[in-house]
């Protein structure tokens, strides 16, 4: 008689929710619950220029590491059709979404915006020089986030695939496997796994990647230098550079949804209000105003 344990088989990634609330260098974003946006922050490109949008799904920030000052950054909104719309600095082409259709999700890195697409394929548009872009053949993809130079796929079995810079190896995510979800952040990635464990890889000058011990997690977000996860029981925990009180998240509870954007962090509460802390020079931590912002799955 076989005696051996059964292998218990990889649970597969689903489609993650629709992020409703997004961080970028100097502005933040929400979605409302009625299809509309509200933005925050600095508005040098018109990238907080979203008040006549309607009938809105997603949205994203274009993020902007904290070593370069020019500012430039982006908004992208996923319409409820599948198209896509964005506004913000386009010198890279990286608000040339228009043309797209049969979209689900939508990220936004420096200078670089993807799509990915129902049947699971991701599109891309922007800034390519360190191959940022080059995602032409990922397949079976449920879930996209797009950092500085680099970009991340979670595949429906649990495997992650990346393309761009990987200089400090944050595209090294191969041998990664259960994976449930991924953010992009500078030089490093971080991931959420589907037994609620985290892991990551890349650039760890700051501790940013020491997030192994987390437990409880059901999303992650990352920052250029930190790394935020929120557990089942709505509290918050952050690990990196904390110039700016970033991962000042501690006394947070009732949150169900977070972001990060380069040295800031975002919660959303239950109640659709929001709560912010680190870089508040540009107006980016602007929120406590906020109400009836859409929650995950609503």
């Amino acid at each position: 008689m076989n005696t051996n344990t059964p292998r218990r088989p990889e649970k597969k990634a689903e489609r993650i929710p629709a992020p409703t609330i997004a961080a970028g260098r100097r502005h933040t974003v929400g979605l409302k619950s009625d299809g509309t946006v509200i933005a925050a922050g600095d508005n040098k490109h018109g990238e907080c220029e979203v008040g006549g949008w309607r009938d809105i799904a997603a949205v994203a920030a274009g993020n902007v590491h904290f070593a370069n000052n020019t500012g430039s950054s982006h908004t992208v909104a996923l319409k409820s059709d599948g198209t896509v719309m964005a506004v913000g600095w386009n010198q890279h082409r990286q608000c040339e979404v228009s043309d797209w259709y049969g979209i689900a999700a939508i990220a936004a890195g420096w200078r670089y915006t993807l799509g990915l697409k129902a049947e699971g394929t991701v599109i891309a548009v922007g800034r390519n020089q360190e191959g940022q872009c080059k995602v032409d053949d990922w397949q079976d993809v449920v879930a996209i986030s797009a950092g500085d130079w680099h970009s991340v796929g979670v595949k429906a079995d649990g495997t992650i695939v990346a393309a761009g810079n990987n200089r400090y190896g944050q595209c090294d995510v191969s041998d990664i496997r259960g994976a449930a979800a991924a953010a992009a952040g500078y030089l490093h990635t971080a991931v959420l796994k589907s037994d609620r464990t985290a892991a990551a890889v890349g650039g760890n000058k700051h501790g940013q990647c020491e997030i192994d011990d987390w437990q409880e997690i059901v999303s992650i977000a990352a920052g250029s230098y930190h790394t935020v996860g929120l557990r089942s029981d709505g509290t918050v925990t952050a690990a990196g550079s904390n110039e700016y009180g970033q991962c000042e998240v501690s006394s947070w509870s009732g949150i169900v949804a977070i972001a990060a954007g380069c040295m800031h962090t975002i919660g959303l509460r239950s109640d659709g209000t929001a709560v912010a802390v680190g870089d508040h020079r540009y107006g980016q931590c602007d929120v406590e105003t906020w109400s009836g912002i859409r929650l995950p799955n609503e």
